[in-house]
């Protein structure tokens, strides 16, 4: 069972649902720990105080604000859970947008909202039902570890999801990562995507989505452990020199995506670039005017 992070209410107009938020993911990674290499013995990180020049609690140690370099301003706990605003206590719904108009890069962790207590059962399943039907979400702003954030509500099978969001002033511009400018043919777009349709599918499930990651440093610990080698990754074949023929490139990815699903790699042929041509006429005319240096006289 999940442990909850926090709890107060949903405030949706003058309907409060209360809730406890619970984490919706999952970490499955692997820890390590630091060790002294000599002897294998643990390396720890101690809490020191440098004034009084020696190791402390955690009972002993909070939260404060240098101001100046010789004047820091101590913050409680309570104090910041107690703040001035309808948001410590409540997830405050502001509006109701679609959800094709967030930017993806503003979305962030995601929490399960728990109605708290059957006297929150009906006002949760009004706003889950309300969100459904109107295929929106609701953007909403919470006060949590100190800081008020924005966030996105949405639902997920029969449960109503909060998504942690990053205000408008949190994100980079990527202009400055721009590539220079340059330009494509109608027949290498295309090439892209029928790359694309090449490597589509109807979901994420599969051998492809899995954590290998995890599962080698599992096996390096397991063989580590039976004290035989660990397993080698195998080498990727890598072509040398710069690739510069792009729709060569294209056409071979399509015909090893469709191979690796089974698939007819012949299967619609790829686009294929074309010289362009400078018209007959033209070039007559201006194979002339070149020999005499003057327009050709008509009869």
């Amino acid at each position: 069972m999940p442990r909850t992070v926090w709890s107060g209410a949903i405030s949706f107009g003058l309907v409060t649902v209360p809730i406890n938020v619970q984490s919706a993911t999952e970490d499955h990674s692997i820890r390590f720990h630091q060790y002294h290499l000599e002897d294998m013995g643990r390396v720890r990180v101690r809490k020191y105080c440098e004034v009084e020049d020696r190791e402390v609690r955690n009972d002993e140690i909070g939260k404060g604000y240098q101001l100046t370099k010789d004047q820091v301003i101590p913050i409680s706990d309570d104090e910041l859970r107690d703040l001035p605003l309808p948001t410590a206590k409540a997830i405050e719904i502001e509006a109701f947008v679609p959800l094709e108009s967030v930017d993806p890069i503003r979305i962030g962790e995601g929490y399960y909202l728990q109605p708290s207590g059957q006297v929150a059962a009906k006002p949760y399943k009004l706003l889950r039902m309300a969100l459904e039907r109107s295929s929106k979400v609701a953007v909403a702003k919470y006060a949590w570890s100190g800081r008020e954030r924005l966030g996105l509500l949405r639902v997920r099978e029969d449960a109503i999801v909060l998504h942690a969001m990053r205000w408008p002033d949190e994100i980079r511009s990527p202009e400055e990562l721009l590539p220079p400018p340059v330009e494509l043919t109608d027949e290498e777009i295309e090439g892209a995507l029928a790359l694309m349709d090449s490597m589509s599918r109807d979901d994420l499930e599969g051998d492809d989505f899995q954590d290998s990651y995890t599962e080698a440093v599992e096996q390096i610990i397991e063989a580590k452990r039976e004290h035989r080698e660990p397993p080698k990754m195998e080498e990727r074949e890598e072509k040398p020199g710069e690739l510069v023929d792009l729709m060569a490139a294209l056409n071979e990815s399509v015909q090893k995506a469709r191979a690796s699903r089974g698939e007819d790699a012949d299967v619609h042929e790829m686009p294929k670039k074309t010289a362009k041509k400078q018209p007959a006429k033209k070039a007559a005319a201006k194979k002339t005017k070149k020999a005499t240096g003057r327009k050709p006289k008509s009869a």
